[in-house]
């Protein structure tokens, strides 16, 4: 029985599906069924119910999968001991973010980080938030970062720093003239917004409730850029973070119009499985991101 079988086997529980635990390790449905088959096998029990139409593990599979992790997470910190005895910053991060944050504030963080870590190979993911989370809690992936993070407690979050929502127009709309504006100024425009069950527009949401204002988007969107586009052919107004319209605002495709009136920020967090072990490189990574010592992470936000 080797290492790899108990991540097999591991991935097959927390995904409860022989497709994406198949996925995960580069592996044929057919090879998983046969690991489980091979540990059934070698320990001489049944460890999942074939009485159920829905994955289930035996009161034995319950077991075996509680030690599988335990043997998981000793392997996975002895590793990261070791790199740390040899003071080795390599290996690989996986990571899963938004659009926005992977689009527009990771490439100067990763630029950097790799100059001073080259040995390190950095690979990101561009999703939608409520897949980053899938992602994270699945362990398909080392870290998330996510805007708004969501309190859960399979999560550590780390907060990573606060983005300014502002307003964007096209640079002959009304509201252009202005350096700021009050949300007031807003009515009777037209919005673009985000899809729903993205957190900035429940963000952008609740500020217009908050504020009285009767706002819904005439246009809805998934990322920043396809929201960004339809600004710029004066199709409406939008609220976004400041940090996805440099570009724009220096090309002078968008006009940019700051709020008043109250504190329209957007917290943004480095996110990763509670009681996950962090290689020195994912230390470092997230050190390299919220510019705080590595230490001082041991004791990151729980929710």
């Amino acid at each position: 029985m080797h290492i790899e079988n108990l991540k097999i086997f591991s991935d097959l529980v927390e995904n409860q599906s022989f497709s994406k635990a198949a996925k995960l390790n580069s592996l044929t449905q057919s090879a998983v069924s046969q690991q489980l088959r091979a540990m059934e096998k070698h320990f001489s029990v049944l460890i999942t119910d074939r009485s159920q139409k829905q994955f289930r593990l035996t009161r034995e599979g319950q077991h075996l999968y509680a030690a599988a992790k335990e043997m998981l997470h000793r392997y996975e910190k002895l590793i990261s001991d070791l790199q740390e005895m040899k003071k080795v910053i390599g290996g690989n991060i996986h990571l899963s973010a938004i659009y926005s944050i992977g689009l527009h504030e990771l490439p100067p963080h990763i630029k950097c980080f790799l100059k001073k870590y080259p040995s390190v190979n950095v690979r990101v993911e561009y999703r939608r938030s409520n897949l980053v989370y899938e992602d994270i809690l699945q362990n398909s992936v080392d870290l998330g970062l996510v805007a708004f993070p969501n309190r859960m407690r399979q999560l550590e979050i780390i907060p990573f720093r606060e983005d300014k929502l502002v307003l964007i127009v096209h640079p002959k709309h009304d509201l252009a003239k202005y350096n700021e504006v009050s949300l007031a100024h807003l009515k009777g425009c037209n919005v673009i917004g985000f899809d729903q069950d993205i957190p900035t527009r429940k963000a952008t949401d609740q500020i217009f409730k908050d504020y009285d204002l009767d706002m819904k988007p005439i246009m809805e969107f998934d990322n920043i850029e396809t929201v960004k586009r339809a600004v710029e052919i004066d199709a409406g107004v939008a609220i976004v973070p400041q940090a996805t319209v440099v570009q724009e605002i220096n090309q002078g495709t968008i006009s940019m119009v700051e709020l008043k009136g109250g504190n329209f920020k957007r917290p943004l967090a480095i996110i990763h499985r509670k009681g996950r072990v962090l290689t020195p490189a994912m230390r470092k990574f997230i050190e390299a991101l919220t510019g705080i010592p590595t230490p001082d992470f041991e004791e990151s936000l729980t929710f």
